[in-house]
């Protein structure tokens, strides 16, 4: 059975030790299938980037255990060998509950933890650590410990010393190394795309043979048994041929999971790629469009110079269904300030412009106001958000009244743990811009209320 690999904390060395094992394997030409607990892009980027299968996440919050446990054995049993990487510590999940945490996604999938542990500055003390962690859940199978940050042989002769009488194998030792450091900005690790320094497999896989004891990890890299699920999504829904959906994916906006294309595809929905980092126009035949987040602030001037890009946006704004999550949601507004303070227009589709605020991070429960592009009234969803970036509307909701009389509304409310419901995002008939990144494969209402407006979206030529 594969492990999940998880840890006391985050910044524990969690994705260190992935890349290290997913790096081994495609040194020895073994794929191996690599799952994320949490809805992180950036992890699941890292893992996905090396020449391994595609990196899948599993988020119970956002879409549910079935889908999670359809999910993992789906992919799983395609490959001899797969793990899991879990997300923050062992326990934290949801608020101050272990709901949708690590220790969730193992005990619903029944396989067991490898954990890493930082020991800089610590020995004696690790013990009690390691054995509240193995004890505390009954239910929870600790298999293995692995020691990050052990710097000289020293220190790991006195943290085996400490362990001889405990049931619990030691499977390595990590020296402190710059060259496996991944490099971090606000939101996380740094993507790969945008990353000037890849991954060099060979010094990871030569640096996991050295430090990490292989062969017992081997035994828990075993990929699990076939499952049969039914499939979450009625195989009658029909679409039009004519009803194709142009995706922004480039260095700039990233911010999806492959499960999402994977999805439409198998409804049969003809997908086109778009750049706007490249200046490219919308597709011609595209009767839709969705712009993911990403990083546009890093890129706002390279966004505000391209302009075949927005003219061809706000051109569509008069015939296409634009859906647009955080980071693609920026571009609509009328300009965003970068971190030095300078303003660059964008394509002004919104009444808002875009500046630099506090982080705002967690899960998101979703309540529908009106009937919308996504969303039913009193329909409830599950979403995320992660920006440090706000928006400041300049415009009243009288003012928002276009052309076509229909005025752009918030279409849902949302809170988070602890807090109260509060309007959020902009919305119309053929339109939907909001902070919050959703997961549409594991949620057939959002799948049917999108798909529905793509049958009823007429042909744009």
């Amino acid at each position: 059975m594969p492990c999940i690999i998880s840890s006391p904390s985050t910044d524990s060395g969690k994705t260190t030790l992935s890349l290290l094992i997913s790096c081994w394997a495609y040194s020895k030409g073994v794929k191996v299938q690599t799952f994320k607990v949490g809805p992180d892009y950036l992890d699941q980027q890292q893992l996905s980037s090396i020449g391994q299968p595609i990196c899948r996440n599993l988020d119970i919050f956002l879409s549910g255990e079935e889908w999670v446990e359809r999910n993992f054995f789906k992919h799983a049993v395609k490959y001899e060998f797969s793990f899991v990487e879990g997300a923050m510590g062992l326990f934290d999940g949801l608020g101050s509950t272990s709901y949708s945490s690590t220790a969730n996604v193992a005990k619903l999938l029944g396989i067991p933890i490898i954990l890493i542990i930082n020991a800089k500055g610590q020995v004696a003390s690790l013990r009690p650590l390691v054995k509240g962690f193995r004890d505390f859940d009954k239910c929870l199978s600790i298999k293995g410990i692995i020691f990050n940050n052990v710097n000289s042989e020293r220190h790991k002769i006195l943290i085996k010393e400490v362990f001889k009488n405990e049931d619990i194998k030691i499977l390595g030792f990590l020296p402190s190394d710059p060259k496996i450091n991944i490099n971090k900005a606000n939101l996380g690790l740094i993507s790969p795309l945008d990353s000037k320094r890849k991954i060099d497999v060979n010094y990871f896989a030569s640096f996991a043979e050295k430090n990490l004891d292989l062969v017992s990890i081997n035994r828990f890299l075993k990929s699990p048994k076939q499952k049969i699920f039914d499939e979450p999504f009625p195989k009658n829904v029909k679409i039009g041929k004519n009803k194709p959906i142009a995706i922004a994916e480039d260095k700039i906006f990233h911010f999806h999971y492959p499960d999402t294309k994977e999805f439409l595809n198998e409804l049969g929905i003809p997908l086109i790629s778009w750049s706007i980092f490249e200046d490219e126009e919308i597709p011609k035949e595209a009767s839709s469009i969705i712009i993911p987040g990403g990083f546009p602030e890093k890129y706002a001037n390279h966004i505000s110079e391209s302009k075949k890009s927005l003219n061809s946006l706000r051109a569509f704004r008069h015939h296409g269904i634009i859906y647009a999550e955080c980071g693609g949601m920026m571009i609509l507004g009328d300009s965003i300030r970068d971190n030095d303070g300078n303003n660059f227009e964008m394509s002004g589709i919104l009444p808002f412009r875009s500046k630099k605020s506090k982080l705002s991070v967690g899960y998101r429960y979703i309540k529908g106001i009106e009937d919308s592009l996504i969303i039913r009234k009193d329909q409830l969803i599950r979403g995320h958000e992660f920006h440090y970036w706000e928006i400041e509307s300049f415009l009243s909701e009288f003012d928002l009244r276009r052309e076509n009389q229909e005025a752009i509304l918030s279409p849902w409310k949302i809170k988070s743990w602890g807090s109260d419901f509060k309007s959020e995002g902009w919305a119309d008939s053929r339109l939907h811009a909001s902070w919050i990144h959703l997961h549409l494969p594991s949620c057939p209402e959002i799948a049917k209320n999108f798909i529905d407006a793509l049958n009823n979206c007429k042909d744009p030529n």
